[in-house]
């Protein structure tokens, strides 16, 4: 018989799953990663409201993605295009970002896969005996080195070409030149570390959903069993 069980740490940890995956699914996705130098606005590129020379722009480079305005098109909304430089695996500007986005990858199709079998641990707390819990944390800790991987092997790369038009001639390994680092670098960071938190906390939504508590209202008969 299925018993449906709900615990704060165990929503807890099941939201946090959800929401780590997610964060570092976009921010893998985006073209965020690394702020390119201020690039002076060229005499095509006018405001269509004002009629005057718009500010200076920062191109933006990702992993395998990139933003930059296009001068010569008059898009009356928006004057940057966003989308990837690279039309294929072998296409990503270095071979350092290659294995970044395989780690990253990987890391992450982890831990969607766990916050998919996080929103069944309600009904189903054991596999073969061993905890659920218990098997995605580990999933999760996994998850949390490769990404700490990618994230180590991606400043080694911005000595790429690709990385020194957006950068500067002073770009090389771990030294970003004119570059500063965008959101999606940091929200990698962020939720790499949420990852390890996230292992951390599922022995305690274990602990919550196999208490004593809960052994008590399953013997009482009770389907539905919410505790604080």
């Amino acid at each position: 018989m299925c018993h449906v069980i709900v615990t704060c740490r165990s929503m807890l940890w099941t939201l946090l799953s959800i929401v780590v995956a997610f964060a570092e699914l976009i921010a893998f996705m985006s073209a965020d990663w690394l702020i390119g130098k201020a690039k002076p606005a060229s005499s095509e590129d006018v405001d269509n409201r004002t009629g005057g020379s718009q500010e200076p722009y920062h191109p933006t480079l990702g992993i395998y993605g990139r933003c930059t305005r296009i001068s010569h098109m008059q898009l009356s909304r928006r004057d940057t295009l966003c989308g990837p430089y690279a039309e294929n695996f072998s296409e990503i500007a270095s071979g350092f970002w290659q294995a970044t986005a395989i780690f990253l990858a990987v890391g992450i199709m982890i831990l969607c896969a766990v916050a998919f079998v996080s929103v069944f641990t309600m009904c189903v707390q054991s596999i073969m005996k061993k905890s659920i819990f218990n098997v995605c944390g580990l999933l999760q800790g996994i998850a949390g080195l490769f990404l700490i991987l990618g994230l180590i092997l991606y400043p080694a790369g911005w000595g790429c070409h690709k990385a020194i038009s957006y950068c500067g001639p002073y770009a090389s390994a771990y030294k970003l030149g004119d570059c500063s680092l965008g959101w999606a670098f940091y929200t990698a960071i962020g939720g790499t570390i949420l990852t390890f938190i996230c292992a951390v906390f599922s022995a305690q939504a274990e602990i919550a959903t196999s208490s004593d508590k809960v052994q008590e209202e399953i013997e009482e008969g009770k389907n539905l069993i919410c505790l604080l």
